[in-house]
């Protein structure tokens, strides 16, 4: 298990007591939680809505979920430590922070590994987003669904990146991740980990040169109005997975996890679209704003740059297997 933090040790107490004056009410079991760290209108707090709508439905209401938004339970990491403790009951959270706890997570995080969108939805929809969720078990967490992250790209103050020379000197924004860093220090920039709320201000006071994100977070963010340069690598489509804390799971009856799991399988096609709609309307949004999209990035050439990040992260058996199922995905998914 994770390290408990301080600040995530006082949010548990608090979670805990909310837990216990809930119980203390009544004999019903009490809403259980659910925690985000986008805004209300982002398309994976509406999935989640629709998610505890759903399980409500399925259980004629014995099963109640209370969604809790902007980072209201904490940032990604506390929800997840809170959430193996069982002071949370839901978490929906991107895969880059579970890749310390759970290496098959690192899989659909590698650079370059899906070929588009529908290719990545795919792979995670099959036996390999299944082993994948399946690797959370053994940490306190039960894997339920993936939900789109979408196609991560460089964004920059004043400088289009079209091939690895033009990241030459740029200080990269990336997560707390090992990978993230050493991808953006493979692709030839100088990557600086920094929280998601520090990257307007990072880059305004030029502590940063850009950062990586969807469009929508980029334009949610509002980081287009300080870095109006996007450039299209489409370098990580890795997913966000929405994950239970096993404590609550086996509490559960084998008929309300079926629920649980129905619930949640349903709630995804219901955020990918939802997701594909706020893309669409995020990338006209920084458009009308003036933001210089570049399309014609080398991607082939940042790809190669990849291969010895794969061979270091995916460095055993299970995670090469993974790997190639797959890169083996093909038909109309790539």
């Amino acid at each position: 298990m994770l390290r408990l933090s301080r600040r995530s040790a006082l949010l548990g107490a608090g979670a805990v007591g909310i837990t216990a004056a809930l119980g203390g009410c009544s004999t019903t079991m009490r809403p259980m939680m659910a925690a985000d760290s986008q805004p209300e209108t982002y398309p994976t707090v509406q999935a989640l809505r629709f998610f505890a709508a759903e399980l409500s439905r399925l259980t004629e209401g014995r099963l109640a979920v209370d969604v809790y938004p902007s980072e209201q339970l904490g940032g990604q990491s506390d929800t997840l430590e809170l959430a193996q403790l069982g002071g949370i009951d839901f978490i929906r959270i991107n895969s880059a922070p579970f890749n310390v706890l759970v290496p098959e997570t690192l899989v659909p995080s590698l650079p370059f590994l899906f070929r588009s969108i529908p290719h990545m939805r795919a792979a995670m929809d099959g036996p390999a987003g299944r082993a994948i969720l399946s690797g959370l078990t053994q940490h306190g967490l039960i894997g339920l669904a993936f939900y789109d992250s979408g196609a991560r790209s460089i964004y920059t103050v004043d400088r289009p990146v079209r091939e690895p020379a033009d990241m030459a000197g740029l200080k990269i924004r990336v997560q707390t991740s090992d990978l993230f860093v050493s991808m953006i220090e493979a692709m030839g920039g100088n990557a600086t980990p920094m929280a998601y709320g520090e990257v307007y201000q990072g880059m305004v006071q030029g502590v940063i040169d850009g950062a990586e994100n969807n469009f929508p977070s980029y334009e949610s963010s509002r980081h287009f109005e300080v870095a109006p340069v996007y450039s299209l690598t489409r370098h990580v489509m890795a997913p966000e997975i929405l994950a239970m804390s096993r404590h609550r799971w086996d509490k559960l009856s084998s008929a309300d996890r079926d629920a649980v799991l129905a619930a949640a399988q349903a709630s995804v096609p219901v955020m990918r679209d939802i997701w594909d709609r706020q893309v669409i309307q995020s990338r006209q949004i920084v458009t009308d704003a003036g933001v210089q999209i570049v399309e014609d990035v080398d991607r082939q050439a940042f790809s190669r740059l990849m291969q010895p990040l794969w061979a270091q992260y995916a460095d055993t058996p299970t995670l090469r297997r993974l790997v190639e199922d797959i890169r083996n995905i093909g038909g109309d998914n790539g």
